[in-house]
């Protein structure tokens, strides 16, 4: 594998995701940022930002596989959120674990969260973007 995911002792322990990734693979795959449409082009949970999210993993993990790779080549993610509040948390989270559930993510790599004022179309409540790291 690629990629080492870490939580180093000295900074805090936070579960979505692992602080640090080492990558040592020499082949860089950059995702862009996938929303929550299906392979049609249709938008899957509109109005439920936790149904978004999931589609965006498993789209995240689509591009993945057409370059060879798997969420455990991921060396970071970066997310946008429309309207972002702190009392949203739970719902992002909820989409986290059923994505992870979904593909069998066990160690979820580094992540930034952004709010943001709006997305390309006005029902996209998230984005999520990925860098991965093929051998």
């Amino acid at each position: 594998m690629a990629v080492t995911l870490l939580n180093p002792a000295g900074l805090p322990v936070v579960d979505v995701y692992r602080q640090v990734s080492v990558a040592s693979g020499s082949k860089l795959v950059f995702v862009a940022g996938q929303v929550g449409w299906d392979a049609d082009g249709v938008t899957v949970g509109a109005g439920d930002l936790a149904a978004q999210v999931e589609q965006c993993y498993v789209n995240i993990a689509t591009a993945l596989a057409a370059a060879g790779g798997s969420f455990a080549d991921v060396a970071r993610l970066t997310c946008y959120v429309v309207d972002w509040t702190p009392d949203m948390m739970p719902t992002l989270l909820e989409g986290i674990a059923r994505a992870s559930a979904r593909l069998g993510i066990t160690q979820p790599p580094p992540a930034s969260m952004l709010g943001v004022a709006a997305l390309d179309v006005p029902e996209h409540l998230v984005e999520i973007e990925a860098t991965a790291v093929l051998d």
